[in-house]
Parts: C-alpha cells; sequence; structure tokens
C-alpha cells in the first residue's frame, strides 16, 4: 500500500484550509459529498448569488483574511446596515438599538422588560468585551479558553429571566443565530452574541465578491486530484508510526495509509469514525452538541430601487426565520447606477429549523416566501424567479452549559489524528480556518520530524 504523507478527512472550509496549507507534501483530501464546502454553499448567478450558508467572515488580521489573500479571493466590507429589524409590522432599518423598542408596536409590560433585561445584557457584554480582548503574550487558544469558561454554568434563558413573550421574541431572534435556543445554549454564549449586535460585528463583517463558495471551490481547484469526493470514511485507525483510513467510494471499498491525518469532519462523526482516539478525546466530540439550519435563497427580477437596498441584515422575530439577508448588498454598495434584480437569504436556526427539517423543500420556500411578502412587501413574492431551500439537521455547534471543560481534552495533542472543525472555537468560519491552519501545522511539524529520523547515516555524517 502506497504510504502518504497526510489524509485529511472532511472537505467542509476547516478540511479545505488544512490542505491549503498541506498542499506541498503528498497529501489527498477525502470528501463524502458530491461538493466541497460543507455548510458553506452559494452558486453564482449573474452579477449576484444564491447563498445558503456563510454570510459574512473575519476582516484583517483573522486566518479567514489569511487564507482569502493566499488563494486570491477578494472579500470587501459587507455594506448597508446589519442591525435592521422587523417586527409587530413595523420596519426599523437602522439606528441605536437600545431605541428599537420604542420604534415598534408592543406592550407597555414588554417595553419594561426590554428595557430591564437589555441593560443587563449590556453590563454583561461590558464585562464579556474584556474577556474577549487579546491580552500581551498569551496564545489563542488560551484566549479561546477564556471565552468558553466566561459565564458557562447557566443558560441564557436562566440568565434572563422569565419574561413576557415580545421581550423574549426579540432576545430570542439574537440568540438562536448560535443554532441553540435560549434554554440550551450558555448564558455567555448569548452574551457574546448580543456583542456581535451591539459592537457592530466583532470584525464579522465581510462578504466574498461572487458568494462564499468562490472560496471552497478556489481552494479545490488549486488542489485539483488530490480531493476525492464521494470518499464516505468508515474508520481511522492508528499503526505503530502511521494511520490507516477505509473509506468506501462509489462500490468499493478502499484502504489509504498516512504518515498523519487531519479530522476536519464535524464532531459527530469524529466520534464516530476515529475509534482509537483516546477514550478521554472520543468522549468529548461525543458531547459536542449541534443545532439545526434550515435556509433559502431567493433570486429576484426587479427593476427599480427597493427599500432594503441599504440593508444587509434584517432580524424577523416571530417569523419562520430568523433573519432574512441581502445577498445584492455587495453588488449595490459597487454600482453608481441601481441595476434590475436582487438576492436574498433566509436564514432558520435551532427550533425555527427543526420546525421545518422535515417539510420538503417547495414547503420550505413557500412558508419563507409568504413572512418575507409581510416583511419586505412592495411586490416581493412577484418578483422571485428562482428559490431553493437547504437543510442541516447538525448545522452548527453551540456552546452549551458545561462546554468549556471539553476544550483542554479537544485540543491535547493525540498522536498522528489532528482535529478541526468550527466546534474548536466560537467563531464558526474563522474557528474552522484557524484550527484547519493549526492542525496542518502540527502535522506538518510531525512530518518534517520522520523525515529527519529516515534520513541517512551518511547523509548525517556528511552534513556534520
Amino acid at each position: 500500500m502506497l504510504m502518504r504523507d497526510v489524509v485529511i478527512v472532511g472537505g467542509g472550509i476547516a478540511g479545505l484550509a488544512a490542505a491549503w496549507r498541506l498542499r506541498h507534501w503528498d497529501s489527498v483530501l477525502l470528501e463524502a459529498d458530491h461538493r466541497v464546502g460543507g455548510r458553506i454553499r452559494s452558486e453564482r448567478r449573474g452579477a449576484y448569488w444564491l447563498n445558503w450558508g456563510a454570510h459574512v467572515l473575519a476582516g484583517p488580521g483573522s486566518s479567514t483574511d489569511d487564507l482569502l489573500h493566499e488563494v486570491g479571493v477578494t472579500a470587501v466590507d459587507v455594506p448597508g446596515s446589519l442591525k435592521a429589524l422587523s417586527m409587530n409590522g413595523a420596519f426599523v432599518p437602522s439606528g441605536r438599538i437600545e431605541t428599537y423598542p420604542l420604534r415598534v408596536p408592543m406592550s407597555m409590560a414588554n417595553r419594561a422588560a426590554v428595557f430591564t433585561s437589555g441593560a443587563k445584557i449590556a453590563a454583561a457584554v461590558l464585562r464579556y468585551s474584556r474577556v474577549v480582548r487579546q491580552r500581551p503574550g498569551e496564545s489563542g487558544a488560551q484566549r479561546q479558553q477564556r471565552i468558553y469558561d466566561f459565564e458557562n454554568e447557566r443558560t441564557f434563558a436562566d440568565f434572563v429571566g422569565d419574561i413576557p413573550s415580545d421581550a423574549a421574541e426579540l432576545f430570542k431572534v439574537t440568540v438562536t443565530r448560535s443554532a441553540g435556543d435560549m434554554d440550551q445554549i450558555s448564558a455567555g454564549s448569548g452574551i457574546g452574541y448580543f456583542s456581535l449586535v451591539l459592537s457592530g460585528g466583532q470584525g464579522l463583517g465581510r462578504g466574498i465578491v461572487g458568494g462564499p463558495s468562490t472560496l471552497t471551490e478556489a481552494v479545490a481547484v488549486a488542489l485539483g486530484n488530490r480531493v476525492q469526493l464521494g470518499a464516505q470514511v468508515q474508520e481511522i485507525v492508528h499503526r505503530r508510526d502511521s494511520v490507516v483510513v477505509r473509506y468506501r467510494q462509489g462500490d468499493a471499498d478502499h484502504e489509504v495509509e498516512a504518515r498523519t491525518v487531519v479530522l476536519a469532519t464535524p464532531a459527530t462523526v469524529s466520534h464516530r469514525v476515529a475509534v482509537d482516539l483516546p477514550e478521554e478525546v472520543r468522549g468529548a466530540l461525543g458531547q459536542i452538541v449541534y443545532g439545526p439550519h434550515v435556509s433559502a435563497a431567493f433570486l429576484t427580477n426587479e427593476t427599480s430601487a427597493r427599500p432594503w437596498d441599504d440593508v444587509y441584515a434584517i432580524a424577523c422575530p416571530k417569523r419562520s426565520f430568523a433573519i432574512a439577508l441581502n445577498q445584492a448588498s455587495i453588488v449595490r454598495g459597487s454600482e453608481s447606477v441601481r441595476q434590475p434584480g436582487g438576492s436574498i437569504m433566509t436564514f432558520s436556526p435551532a427550533s425555527l429549523g427543526r420546525a421545518l427539517l422535515d417539510k420538503s423543500d417547495e414547503e420550505i420556500v413557500n412558508t419563507h416566501l409568504a413572512d418575507l411578502e409581510e416583511v419586505l412587501g412592495h411586490g416581493f413574492a412577484d418578483s422571485v424567479v428562482e428559490a431553493n431551500a437547504s437543510r442541516w439537521q447538525d448545522g452548527s455547534p453551540y456552546c452549551a452549559p458545561g462546554r468549556a471543560k471539553l476544550q483542554p481534552i479537544l485540543t491535547r495533542p493525540s498522536s498522528r489524528v489532528f482535529l478541526a472543525g468550527d466546534y474548536l472555537g466560537t467563531l464558526y468560519t474563522e474557528s474552522a480556518i484557524t484550527s484547519g491552519f493549526a492542525a496542518a501545522q502540527e502535522a506538518a511539524s510531525l512530518l518534517a520530524t520522520d523525515r529527519q529520523r529516515h534520513v541517512p547515516a551518511i547523509t548525517q555524517h556528511a552534513a556534520d
């Protein structure tokens, strides 16, 4: 059997990032699906694109920015308001978030609850901002552990307490973007989401020109035939100085042996296939929890300006989706004359997604479209020329109470198999890319050590 340097298991952005950094080694990437990208999925339609996942990315100084520059893919700051709200028949395009309860219809009891609980959340956000701030001399892993440790012993629902329905819906629409509901995610995670909103994104405010799959496909093209699609990994087993990966592709079973493996699948898959990882590591992988995503993408053909042209993100409490995202915003920001057409993405995480998982694509599209017509108005439904849905039962990992104690176990070096994935951090795509880079570095270091050990003695003497 041919011995490879490294096998990357999983063709999501974490695996692609690792494969990109390991491209100068003898490597192969195995992806079970018929395409790369995982939950990053978009399709180009002329000047616009349909998008179902990964809509804003990290900016300068991030691993995401490094990968974009290395691959040669363009990302720009997303123009338009990130803080629009549609609730109880009112549309608020922008402004100070603390004024929103006064700008949408709701009872005095709900307004009072929003202000009271909002003040409590704002105070917690100030504490959170000190926690997430990079400290001199510390590693990224130390900072990430501190973020996980923050308010990790109770749920966000316990943190805010009992509040009236409209107030609860207003908070829910923010925190459920984590893919967990308020009684599932930790208080610290919920506070972190409000920090993202109140601080304008904490650096998560860039979009890829042409859609996010532009990045994943560009990496895959550069890797060429190293990428093997339809390769369903069934088992990963250590040998003395190597790792064997068994997989099924087409109607045949295959086996590949490598000196190292980067395991970049969701934690649920990694737990199942990496059968001889240390028991503690497998146990930690088994405790990572995921929530569902359901999204829909709508291509439109309107010929005149729309009220949401200057808006990117619209929070939509009490709807079938939590947020509507104007995917044409990047196009709008670069044009001098408003061109025909547009593109909208709708996103249903957590319990909103769970309610739609068993529906047909047509039912999902029609459900979202009915709500979009009420949110956007102006005959939006009549302008739709294409619409498609996508769903992930295990959409995103969310930070549940007790998650912090798993991090040291998951990031501990483990023989010749190195873990990567967004479940190793709190910034989704950025965490996936960062962990992919880190796993690639660990693998390359081990490969370099192996190579030195196998240098013939005569060569060593000559070097001396």
